[in-house]
């Protein structure tokens, strides 16, 4: 039997939360075409007959600009210093400077790593991918180079089968069937979070956050599970842009959500929402540490 902490690091925006979701087999971590989105170090659990892999979808690494962006950090430092192995993930773009500093953590780590480079489906023909991957053999030992699309490939057998060659033995660490260790509410949060960006993300920067202030069954029908959260944003002039005209966009990003939740829950939802203001609210830890992202 063997088992392991796999972290997924890598620059914002090299598609590292559509890799953890294909690998886990159901979306955990909420995906964007918008880089930054990732803010919570996610666990998603793959158990098979040869063990268990929690893998840890984390953060993109960039220079911090708020004491927010500084916790975030921390989160991919110690993602790297708890796992056994790492994916280091960039793109079919070449190596960047982001990818120059987070690779510059991985070597301070000596941990085994698998280098993913990701989205080869947007080259004209694979033969384009060797110079690459022979750079990239000569930056750092990697024990697998993994060319793949995180976005269209379906199989993802073979890197499971190499991941699980690289693990420690070991028991299981989580129950036989658990998919996440991420507590529900963070999980809710989540999924508001990502159809806002969705809806409002042109007029709306990254400024925004989700805190679930109660999860309930409802006191008319108990089978309805009533969640009641406040979108938060960092200064007033964002509150009409999320909310629309007559409540138009607030009322899009509340049916959007509540089909993914009444997923995830397994029952009826019903969702109230509020718009709060809370000014440098990324510059705040007793704030942003109520949302999760401590």
């Amino acid at each position: 039997m063997k088992s392991g902490l796999v972290a997924i690091v890598g620059r914002p925006n090299t598609g590292k939360s559509t890799l953890f979701n294909r690998l886990v087999g159901q979306k955990i971590s909420i995906v964007s075409r918008h880089p930054a989105t990732t803010r919570l170090r996610l666990t998603g659990i793959v158990t098979t007959n040869q063990g268990q892999i929690i893998f840890l979808d984390t953060p993109g690494f960039e220079k911090p600009r708020y004491q927010l962006g500084q916790v975030m950090r921390k989160a991919v430092l110690s993602s790297l210093s708890e796992s056994d192995i790492t994916l280091l993930l960039m793109t079919v773009a070449g190596w960047k400077q982001g990818d120059e500093e987070i690779l510059a953590e991985v070597k301070k780590q000596k941990k085994k790593s698998i280098l993913i480079i990701n989205k080869v489906d947007l080259l004209a023909s694979k033969g384009a991918l060797l110079p690459l991957i022979e750079e990239s053999r000569h930056r750092y030992p990697f024990a697998e180079i993994f060319p793949c699309s995180a976005l269209k490939e379906t199989n993802w057998k073979k890197l499971i089968e190499i991941i699980f060659g690289l693990l420690p033995e070991g028991p299981l660490l989580f129950p036989e069937g658990e998919v996440s260790g991420l507590p529900r509410q963070y999980l809710v949060a989540e999924i508001l979070r990502e159809k806002i960006l969705a809806v409002t993300y042109e007029e709306v920067p990254q400024s925004v956050a989700v805190e679930i202030e109660e999860i309930c069954p409802g006191q008319v029908n108990p089978e309805m599970l009533v969640i009641r959260a406040a979108i938060i944003v960092d200064r007033e002039g964002l509150r009409p842009i999320i909310i629309g005209q007559g409540a138009s966009k607030l009322k899009k990003i509340g049916t959007k959500a509540r089909l993914e939740i009444e997923q995830l829950v397994g029952r009826p939802v019903y969702l109230d929402l509020r718009v709060r203001v809370i000014p440098r609210w990324r510059d705040r830890p007793d704030v942003f540490g109520r949302f999760g992202y401590a």
